[in-house]
């Protein structure tokens, strides 16, 4: 007698929601997360308002307190995508993580669908953490409305550095050489937007900083946190983040290798 037995395929939804579970799971007990996600923007916090405190002193040039909490946020974004997400995807395909996975029913875009939603999730628990511990050390409250703004523009940038970390674990195969990389361009962009803000360097710095990934998403951060004072340059950064994100996006996926060999 011939077995006829099929073998139920499982659907997308339960699919997605245990993808979701393993990788919540996974990123939930991560040490690294927790020190990328908040330790770095809470630090910059610290160390700004004890800047501001100091006699004759003002942190970052005088700025605001709402471009200091723009500058803890725009990093903890940076740092949980550069250093976080981009290694961790290139440690998964060298220990054959996506080869198995591959090997399932599972679509491939839902096994990228659940860490870039896992990342998203994370990136408001940070952006909600930030804003309240900045708040309170920088004595700035902010209205329903503003919350809401400031929430959409950290969704806004984490998809912007979510495509610059897949930009580079597509474009390079070794994890050592995604850590490298990775952690010398977080440190580039971390000098470009602390300097450039500051004036440290001159204005024409500035200029060129200000448009950099990190200095378009400070100023759309620092501009939502004041909705009365919107100006072209808020527009043209809103425009760059776009840019950067489709950018990036288009050469992490078309160039994405699920095999590290």
């Amino acid at each position: 007698m011939t077995d006829t037995t099929t073998i139920a395929t499982p659907s997308i939804g339960l699919t997605l929601r245990s993808l979701l579970r393993a990788d919540a799971t996974v990123i939930a007990r991560s040490r690294q997360t927790l020190i990328l996600n908040l330790a770095v923007p809470i630090l910059i916090l610290v160390i700004t308002d004890r800047a501001a405190a100091r006699p004759g002193g003002n942190a970052l040039g005088g700025q605001a307190s709402g471009v200091m909490i723009a500058l803890a946020l725009a990093y903890g974004l940076l740092s949980s995508s550069l250093l976080g997400y981009s290694i961790t995807v290139a440690r998964d395909r060298e220990a054959g993580v996506f080869q198995r996975l591959r090997v399932t029913p599972t679509p491939t875009w839902a096994i990228m669908l659940s860490r870039l939603l896992v990342q998203f999730a994370a990136a408001i628990v940070t952006s909600i953490i930030v804003i309240v511990v900045g708040g309170i050390m920088h004595h700035v409250s902010y209205g329903a409305g503003s919350y809401v703004l400031i929430f959409l523009v950290a969704l806004y940038g984490a998809a912007m550095f979510l495509g610059i970390g897949q930009a580079i674990v597509g474009l390079i195969r070794s994890t050592t050489a995604v850590n490298a990389v990775g952690r010398v361009l977080y440190i580039v962009l971390l000098l470009l937007g602390i300097l450039g803000i500051s004036g440290a360097l001159g204005d024409t710095f500035t200029n060129v900083s200000k448009w950099t990934p990190v200095g378009a998403l400070i100023t759309l951060f620092a501009a939502v946190q004041n909705t009365g004072a919107w100006s072209s340059d808020d527009t043209w950064s809103t425009v760059a983040i776009g840019a950067y994100l489709v950018v990036f996006s288009v050469i992490g996926i078309r160039w994405f290798q699920w095999e590290s060999n």
